[in-house]
Order: C-alpha cells, then sequence, then structure tokens
C-alpha cells in the first residue's frame, strides 16, 4: 500500500492552512510515517505533480490522499476518514484475540503498566470499539495518550442539558485540538419532562442527585456503551472513598455491550494521583476546563458542582450537601 499526500502551494510561496492543520494531526496521532510521500499542487504552475494529479482525479479541495493498493487507487478528502479507514485500521489478529480475551491474564498483564501502555493495549485489542468516555482533565489525558497510540478510537461525551458555558466550549476546543469527532449524547427528553414538571429544576437539592442522575446521564451512557465491547475511563483511586479499589482493567459489572456481549472496562489511570494527572496535563499542552483555573477540581452539571475551598478534597465540590460516600451519579457501578 502506498499513500500520497497532497499538499497546495499558493502563488505568494505560503502553504494553505488546512494542509498544515493535516499534518499536525497527523503528527500529533503517532501517523505521519505511514504517509510514503508528499507532492505539491503548486498554484503557480498547472504542471506540477500535484496539480495532475488533482485534474487526473477530479479533486478540488486541498489537501488530498491517494491510498494505492492492489492496483486500484482510493481518493481521500478528508484526513479523519483516513485516519479511520487506512492509516488505524485494527488487525485480524487483534479482532481475534479481543474475542478469545482471558481478563485474568490480561488483569496480570496490565497490573503494573503504564497509563500509555494500558491505552495502547485497549486499543491494539478493540480500535473503534473501544469507547473513551470523556468529560473531564483525566479523560483529555486519555484521549492525548489515544491519539499518540496509532490506534483508531471513539470518544463519547453526555449533555446533560445542565453543563457549565464553560464545558460546552471546552468540548468543542478538544474535538478540534484532536481533530477529532465526538459522540455527544443526551437524555430522553420524555423523563426529563416528566421530571422537571413533577418536581421541578431543583430537586435533587432535597431528594438527592440519583433520580436526576440517572435520567441525564447513567440511561444515555448505557446507549453510548451499547455500541461497543469495551470502555475506557478517567478514574483514579484516590478520587473518592467509592474509587478506592477501582481496577486497571475489568469487567462491567452491570452494563452490556454491542449485542448485549459483555463489556470490558478499563481504568488507565487508576494508580495516578491528582498531581500525576495535572503533571501530564501540563507537560503535554494538554487542553482543559478553564473553570479548574477557578478552584473548580471535580466538574460536573453546573447546578451540582462547585469550587473546592482550602484543604478541601477534590470532590467535595460536587453534590457537597450530601454524604461523601454517596457522591457517585451511577456511571460508575462497582456491583449489581
Amino acid at each position: 500500500m502506498l499513500v500520497t499526500m497532497v499538499k497546495k502551494q499558493f502563488a505568494d510561496g505560503s502553504t494553505c492552512q488546512k494542509c498544515l492543520q493535516a499534518e499536525e494531526l497527523l503528527r500529533r496521532r503517532g501517523l505521519w510515517e505511514r504517509i510514503d510521500r508528499v507532492v505539491w499542487a503548486l498554484e503557480s504552475d498547472g504542471d506540477s505533480e500535484g496539480m495532475r494529479l488533482a485534474a487526473q482525479h477530479g479533486v478540488e479541495l486541498a489537501p488530498f490522499f491517494l491510498v494505492e493498493e492492489d492496483g486500484k487507487t482510493r481518493v481521500y478528502t478528508s484526513v479523519l476518514k483516513l485516519i479511520a479507514e487506512v492509516l488505524a485500521a485494527p488487525s485480524e489478529s487483534s479482532a481475534s484475540s479481543a474475542n478469545e480475551l482471558d481478563l485474568a491474564a490480561l488483569q496480570q498483564e496490565l497490573a503494573q503498566q503504564s497509563p500509555e501502555r494500558v491505552v495502547q493495549r485497549a486499543l491494539e485489542l478493540f480500535g473503534r470499539d473501544c469507547l473513551i468516555a470523556f468529560s473531564g482533565a483525566e479523560d483529555v489525558a486519555l484521549i492525548e495518550l489515544a491519539a499518540k497510540s496509532g490506534h483508531p478510537f471513539r470518544v463519547m461525551t453526555l449533555d446533560t442539558g445542565r453543563l457549565h458555558p464553560e464545558t460546552y466550549r471546552f468540548l468543542d476546543r478538544v474535538r478540534a485540538h484532536y481533530g477529532i469527532e465526538l459522540e455527544v449524547y443526551f437524555p430522553a427528553p420524555e423523563p426529563v419532562q416528566s421530571l422537571v414538571k413533577q418536581k421541578g429544576l431543583f430537586s435533587f437539592y432535597a431528594d438527592g442527585h440519583e433520580e436526576c442522575c440517572r435520567i441525564r446521564k447513567v440511561e444515555p451512557l448505557g446507549r453510548a456503551l451499547a455500541t461497543a465491547r469495551a470502555w475506557m475511563t478517567g478514574q483514579r483511586r484516590d478520587q473518592s472513598p467509592t474509587r478506592s479499589d477501582v481496577p486497571v482493567v475489568q469487567r462491567d459489572p452491570v452494563r452490556q455491550g454491542t449485542n448485549g456481549r459483555p463489556l470490558l472496562k478499563f481504568n488507565p489511570l487508576a494508580e495516578y494521583s491528582l498531581a500525576d494527572t495535572w503533571s501530564f496535563i501540563r507537560e503535554r499542552g494538554v487542553p482543559y476546563n478553564p473553570l479548574h483555573d477557578q478552584g473548580f477540581v471535580s466538574i460536573g452539571c453546573e447546578p451540582c458542582t462547585r469550587a473546592v475551598r482550602p484543604g478541601e478534597h477534590e470532590r467535595a465540590g460536587r453534590w457537597w450537601w450530601e454524604e461523601a460516600t454517596h457522591r457517585e451519579c451511577g456511571l460508575h457501578v462497582r456491583k449489581p
């Protein structure tokens, strides 16, 4: 297989911005070495190789990519589609090894491994059948590692309808930074309407957050995971009393994946501390929610999240009116 990238140079000698962005994305994803050659479409020279290839294949956009294999040529005008279908396609051997997975052996293999290796192994096994659940700082660290792995992956997030404005802008920033498609799942409208009609918008302050979270978060997550065979989270053991024994890899105790299959759950940052997480973010230049600079540590829905006071635990700003061991929304269930 031969992969050619055609870049455009304008008459003034400058390179088209989209060409530069595509190359940067490929380098960030560790896929630049998969591009076998680069040719130029020179605006000032209609006979340049790139201009001739554009005319030959009827392409008017730059950059574009030619994939030559078995005597046939495929044309890609989207770098994301090229990555998904060509550069990071999982091998048949990887797929079969995932089907024959020995969970105990995998747990032993990954028990003392770095987050980078855990992410790499999860994507080797499952590729786009592994769904990264994204909302906070830890999750972007996972996206950073996945993007550098060279393997295909998917990213999903939950829009509860009650996020901070800063969070919505943060989601778009991550989408643009990594050049990824962000799969957004919303709550079903009927249960939301019923809850608000019967109890108003802030009933959780009186009777607990579980009902609202079940409608706005737990049910949509279940729909998302039904499209995957594995998922990946940013859980850490030091985040809260309910997460102190989070394993690096586990069988999801309550949820099912594609076609009702068992679902595997990876927690690559299980052994990380909060300080480890932020060292990674700052060293790698990973995007983060600007609310973190305003004293927010763990960020959820706007009505249920506040900044953390000096000396408080990082999860103290989540559902702060409830007892600490109850501060889970139901996304991460320890047992049935």
